[in-house]
């Protein structure tokens, strides 16, 4: 069985991150050492190497698993999302609650059914 790595959410997730943090690509270049122009191709859809990905993975936080393609056991995509928005000390209990409504919202929207 062959595992096949999303990298369009990858890339997505990439760049929440670095929105989050207000910088820009040339930074998450220079902080991962990994080249602008690799990340320059990931956004046209082209994957890292495997010592991109690393460092990439290592600067976000993010897992590798989590872009493998979804097994019968993966949590509902909505209920891990909202585990996050919970988990983020920096907001309010209140931005967690009308996060949490939005996402919500536009998740039940949107998904197919």
């Amino acid at each position: 069985m062959k595992a096949i790595f999303d990298n369009e959410a990858f890339f997505a997730a990439l760049d929440a991150k670095r929105s989050t943090r207000r910088i820009t690509w040339k930074q998450v270049a220079e902080e991962t050492g990994v080249s602008a122009s690799t990340l320059t191709r990931m956004a046209q859809g082209r994957r890292p190497d495997v010592d991109g990905l690393a460092a990439l993975l290592r600067w976000s936080g993010l897992r590798a698993e989590t872009f493998m393609g979804a097994t019968e056991e993966a949590a509902e995509p909505l209920s891990e999302m909202t585990a996050l928005i919970y988990a983020d000390r920096r907001l309010s209990a209140q931005s967690k609650s009308v996060l949490e409504h939005m996402l919500r919202a536009a998740y039940e929207k949107l998904r197919d059914d």
